[in-house]
C-alpha cells in the first residue's frame, strides 16, 4: 500500500461529461490505499481462505427481478464481445454469459490461469466489500479515489499530465482504434493487462486510468455538489449523497441503487468513452458485475 498525505484538491471536471461536474474543492485525510487493483491471485486466496461465493455464482432469485425471463435466472455475469461494426447499441457488445464468474473472466471454458497478477473482474459491490473487510481494509471514497489518482497533480487532465500519450507513450490500458469493432491493440493487450504493466502515478499507484473500473463506496448522483464559498466551508472526507438519489430515474420500477466506479478501463475509447481520467465517474448498480470492474482497498489513518 502506499501512503496519501492529507490535502486539499479541486475535485470533478468542468470540461467533459455533465455528472463530473461542477468542479469543487474537497479535504481528503491521510489514508493507505492500495498500489494495484485486487489481483485475480489475491482475490483466489480470500476465497480459498473464507469459501465466499460471489454474486455472479448465485442464480439470481425472481422474486428480485420481477418480470424476468425464467431461463434467464442463472448464475453469471456481464461480458465484453467486439462488435462486428460500429454499431450504437450497448447489447451489441455486451452479453450475459451463464457462468461467467471471476474465475471463468469470459464464461464457460475459459480460466484465470496466467492471469493471477491481473486485475479480479466478475465482482459486484458486495463481493468487493467482502474482500475488503476480510483483509482488514475498506473501499475507499470517490474523494479519496480521486485525490490518490491524481497522483499530486491537481487539476490536470490524467493521472500523469495533460496530454493522453506523451511522446507517443501508453500511459494505461485503454481502448485504441474506433469502439467497439476496431481494437489496435497498440499496446499488446486486447483485454485486462498485468497491474504493473504500465508506469505509476506520482504517488507510486498503479492502473489508477483503465484496465479495470474500480468501485467506491459512494452512492451516485448525477452531479456533485456545488463549491464552498468560503474555504473554512470546505467539506472534509465527504461521503456522497443519500442512498435515494441513487436510483436510476430512467427506470422507475427498478430500485436497485448504485455506486460510483472509478478510473476507465480497458474499454474506454477517445470516439465513445473518454472516461481514461481521474475525474470521470460512472454509475454502477451494486448487484451488477461485469468483465472490466474490479476495485481496490484503503486503510484510512486513523484505522491504522
Amino acid at each position: 500500500m502506499a501512503f496519501i498525505p492529507r490535502g486539499t484538491f479541486a475535485m470533478g471536471s468542468d470540461k467533459h461529461y455533465r455528472e463530473e461536474a461542477p468542479v469543487h474543492r474537497v479535504t481528503v485525510d491521510g489514508f493507505w490505499i492500495d498500489e494495484t487493483p485486487v489481483t485475480n491471485l489475491q482475490f483466489r486466496h480470500f476465497v480459498e481462505a473464507t469459501d465466499y461465493v460471489t454474486f455472479a455464482e448465485i442464480p439470481p432469485r425472481a422474486k428480485d427481478y420481477p418480470g424476468a425471463l425464467p431461463h434467464m435466472l442463472r448464475a453469471g455475469s456481464l461480458v465484453f464481445r467486439p462488435a462486428s461494426v460500429n454499431a450504437r447499441d450497448w447489447s451489441e457488445w455486451w452479453e450475459f454469459r451463464f457462468d461467467a464468474n471471476w474465475r471463468h473472466p469470459y464464461g464457460r471454458g475459459s480460466w484465470t490461469k496466467g492471469l493471477g497478477d491481473h486485475p479480479v473482474v466478475h465482482v459486484a459491490y458486495r463481493d468487493a466489500e467482502a474482500y475488503a473487510k476480510w483483509a482488514g481494509k475498506e473501499l475507499p471514497t470517490e474523494a479519496e479515489w480521486e485525490f490518490a489518482a491524481r497522483g499530486g497533480l491537481d487539476g490536470a487532465e490524467f493521472a500523469w499530465g495533460d496530454e493522453l500519450t506523451p511522446g507517443g507513450r501508453q500511459m494505461a490500458n485503454t481502448w485504441q482504434g474506433n469502439f467497439p469493432h476496431e481494437n489496435l491493440k497498440l499496446d499488446g493487450y486486447e483485454r485486462t493487462s498485468p497491474v504493473k504493466a504500465f508506469p505509476p502515478n506520482g504517488y507510486g499507484l498503479y492502473d489508477m486510468i483503465g484496465n479495470v473500473w474500480e468501485w467506491t463506496t459512494d452512492w451516485y448522483a448525477p452531479s456533485h455538489p456545488a463549491d464552498a464559498r468560503k474555504a473554512c466551508c470546505i467539506p472534509a472526507d465527504p461521503r456522497g449523497p443519500s442512498v435515494d438519489q441513487s436510483y436510476d430515474p430512467c427506470q422507475p420500477h427498478i430500485r436497485i441503487p448504485r455506486k460510483v466506479l472509478k478510473g476507465g478501463s480497458h474499454l474506454c475509447a477517445p470516439n465513445y468513452c473518454r472516461r481514461y481520467r481521474p475525474a470521470a465517474r460512472h454509475a454502477e448498480p451494486i448487484d451488477t458485475s461485469t468483465s472490466h470492474v474490479g476495485f481496490r482497498c484503503v486503510i484510512r489513518s486513523g484505522n491504522s
